[in-house]
């Protein structure tokens, strides 16, 4: 990280990247096994199918998003796990992120 450049600013901004990501895929996921289920359901009742883009539109998507306490707990685990060990600048409870370790006190 003493080099700088796109390394550190990538480093200094880890845990929303990870953050964000981690949103990303779990919303992407849903989209698509949700619209997988959904055109299951609606085939199955004479509908028809629909897809993950137009599946989002639809209001059984979100109340599935709202109503998921799995995400939930999986966000306080990634917090709790995440913040261990990547940091954020500007960061209250971060070191500074480009301190070597023997200026922080982190042996």
């Amino acid at each position: 990280m003493r080099r700088g450049g796109l390394a550190l600013k990538l480093y200094e901004n880890s845990l929303a990247i990870a953050f964000l990501t981690l949103f990303a895929l779990s919303w992407v996921l849903h989209a698509l096994t949700g619209a997988r289920e959904y055109s299951n359901e609606q085939l199955a009742h004479g509908g028809r199918p629909v897809g993950p883009l137009e599946y989002v539109h639809h209001a059984q998507f979100w109340f599935e998003s709202l109503q998921n306490w799995q995400s939930e707990f999986m966000a306080v685990f990634a917090i709790a796990v995440l913040t261990i060990g990547l940091r954020q600048r500007g960061s209250p409870e971060s070191k500074p992120v480009h301190a070597p370790h023997r200026a922080t006190g982190s042996g």
